[in-house]
């Protein structure tokens, strides 16, 4: 069961962003789109990181890649399908 600081930890910094969004919503001259990357950069780094130094993920990377694969082809093949089939029926 997850500790009430732990969702503190989570929840605080939206609430902040939210209220800082909200009072800067007037400023049209706020431009975030590189702060925003910047972070998301971080982010995804730390997250490699994260999967690099951990041993037993590593291990099983190759299965979650595999699948992945697998799941993706079926997505692609099926979208493809119903899309063709949804067209067919329109035209009718």
């Amino acid at each position: 069961m997850p500790n009430i600081l732990d969702i503190a930890k989570l929840v605080l910094p939206l609430v902040a962003g939210i209220i800082m969004g909200y009072l800067l919503r007037e400023k049209k001259s706020l431009n975030l789109g590189k702060i925003t990357s910047g972070i998301i950069l971080v982010l995804i780094f730390s997250l490699g990181f994260t999967m690099g130094s951990n041993g037993e993920l590593l291990a099983v990377m190759p299965n979650v890649g595999v699948t992945t694969i697998v799941l993706l082809a079926m997505a692609l093949f099926f979208s493809i399908l119903f899309v063709k089939a949804a067209r067919k029926l329109v035209r009718i």
